[in-house]
């Protein structure tokens, strides 16, 4: 993220993540919105209807999606708002159905983690190729793409890691005027 980067963490959920990039880099400010406001938050999170995010174009210098999009019914509707209001970046984590057993073991992860909060888990999981053409159809530039995370102890990551996850950072084309 850019130094002094105005962020916004769309799904924010309580914050928790925001407040953890905050403590690590106190230069950048981050705000949230969310479906589900929560009763307490750890960064300031806005109600939103989950399809247009409720700020101007090129209000952030950095639009995050963080275990969000596989959420909605069409992941690219909230990319093209993260175009819309983004002017440098769009860092997103992540999955991808790509895999042996790919879509049960994320629906399973999915349940454990966010149906006890009342989360939409329709399970919208796509593969790799469908995200990089969704990205190009956005004409948004891939500047960085990793899938070796590591998220998980041991053999839990060779369960429930093993290139599910990625994490992108995307730029818009820039086109000269």
């Amino acid at each position: 993220m850019p130094q002094g980067a105005s962020v916004l963490d769309v799904g924010a959920g309580d914050g928790f993540l925001g407040l953890e990039i905050q403590k690590t880099r106190p230069d950048v400010t981050l705000s949230g919105i969310d479906v589900l406001v929560r009763g307490a938050t750890k960064i300031p999170v806005t109600a939103f209807d989950g399809r247009t995010i409720p700020f101007d174009s090129g209000s952030f210098d950095v639009v995050m999606f963080v275990d969000v999009l596989h959420h909605t019914p069409d992941p690219s509707v909230l990319l093209r708002e993260a175009v819309r209001v983004a002017r440098h970046a769009i860092v997103i984590k992540d999955h991808r159905l790509d895999g042996i057993f790919a879509g049960p073991t994320l629906a399973l992860m999915d349940w454990v983690g966010n149906a006890r909060h009342g989360v939409s888990l329709p399970n919208n999981y796509w593969p790799e190729r469908r995200w990089r053409e969704t990205f190009q159809a956005l004409g948004l530039a891939i500047g960085d793409w990793d899938t070796d995370l590591h998220l998980y102890p041991g053999l839990a990551d060779r369960v429930f890691g093993r290139s599910l996850h990625f994490v992108a950072r995307l730029e818009p084309n820039k086109v000269p005027s």
